[in-house]
């Protein structure tokens, strides 16, 4: 039991400890993508091209000054950055990245991770009300008013998924994609695939609908009084967002860690192996969102709040529910006839 208990902890380490190297390289590469698409060359000074940049940003951001508004609220003005962080961490605590590798495995892990995903917009709404500043207080509302509106959505995306799956255990959902590319959810589930993915780049506070912040009208918004490391965290929390959500993504939609038709040419193969591959595997898929969530980011121009408003209650939500309900219909037709 106690070797178990050993093991496991190991894991648990290993897997955050490698998401927070992802989470600083993300920053690197999503540069080297800006860079890429504006004619530029971007980080190539610190490291062999510029590879120890992330690290040399770290120490720079510790070694600057803190400094806290006098007007602030100072403890929840503290704690705000690391509610953030932790709720992003927290929710990788569901995601299999192999077969067998995973921290936690619940019966209702996908009301789990809908669950803390919602909890993590209070680090940014705290932030702002605690900094008793305008333009923080109207980027943390916004936030909520976000956070609510496309949660909506992404929740009745979610839906189709359980009734094909019949279960909201996330390994069951993983399995039940199989190796086979074509019983993937995004084949099945096109549109709730389309809904959601939509949905995290206002749940991630990313561009188009990085409303929150929106730097011309806002300054900074939740994090304009934020300085040094406590502003490192919320920018540590973004980045954390966009991996989870693309490991969300990858989990849901693409088969996770099955790597296709992999019961054809692995058959026999070690199992060390095999996990290995499917490690790497859901690695690579979860890349593929990253850059994706890149390529839109430098691509699109921010959403005006009035759209941002209408894209998630007068289209995504009709075509989330219409979604539930031709599923559903599916589902009934299929039982009936077979």
């Amino acid at each position: 039991m106690k070797l178990e208990l050993f093991g496991h902890l190991v894991l648990t380490v290993c897997i955050f400890g490698s998401l927070f190297l992802f989470v600083a390289y993300a920053v690197y590469f999503e540069r080297k993508v800006a860079a890429k698409m504006q004619n530029r060359v971007g980080p190539d000074r610190v490291g062999w091209y510029g590879l120890l940049q992330p690290f040399a940003d770290i120490l720079k951001l510790l070694l600057k000054e803190e400094i806290i508004a006098t007007q602030a609220t100072k403890l929840i003005h503290t704690l705000a950055p690391g509610i953030s962080v932790i709720m992003a961490f927290i929710t990788f605590a569901m995601i299999p990245i192999a077969e067998g590798f995973y921290i936690a495995d619940i019966n209702i892990g996908m009301l789990y991770m809908m669950a803390v995903t919602s909890i993590g917009v209070y680090g940014v709404t705290l932030a702002g009300w605690s900094s008793n500043s305008k333009y923080s207080l109207l980027g943390s509302m916004r936030a909520s008013a976000q956070m609510i509106s496309y949660e909506l959505s992404m929740g009745l995306a979610v839906v189709g998924i359980i009734l094909i799956t019949q279960s909201m255990s996330v390994v069951s959902i993983v399995d039940s994609q199989t190796d086979n590319p074509f019983l993937w959810n995004i084949i099945k589930q096109p549109l709730g695939f389309l809904i959601f993915w939509i949905a995290t780049f206002a749940e991630a506070n990313r561009l188009p609908f990085d409303l929150p912040e929106s730097e011309q009208e806002l300054v900074g918004g939740f994090h304009t009084e934020y300085s040094s490391m406590r502003f490192a965290l919320f920018f540590f929390a973004e980045y954390t967002h966009l991996i989870v959500a693309s490991s969300i993504l990858t989990t849901l939609y693409l088969g996770g860690y099955q790597i296709p038709y992999s019961s054809v040419w692995l058959a026999g193969a070690n199992e060390w192996l095999v996990a290995g591959l499917q490690i790497l595997m859901f690695i690579l898929k979860m890349c593929l969102f990253v850059f994706l969530f890149m390529w839109v980011r430098w691509t699109l121009p921010r959403f005006k709040y009035n759209h941002l408003m209408e894209l998630g209650w007068k289209y995504l939500l009709p075509l989330g529910l219409i979604n539930v309900v031709v599923t559903a219909g599916w589902l009934l037709i299929y039982d009936k006839l077979f």
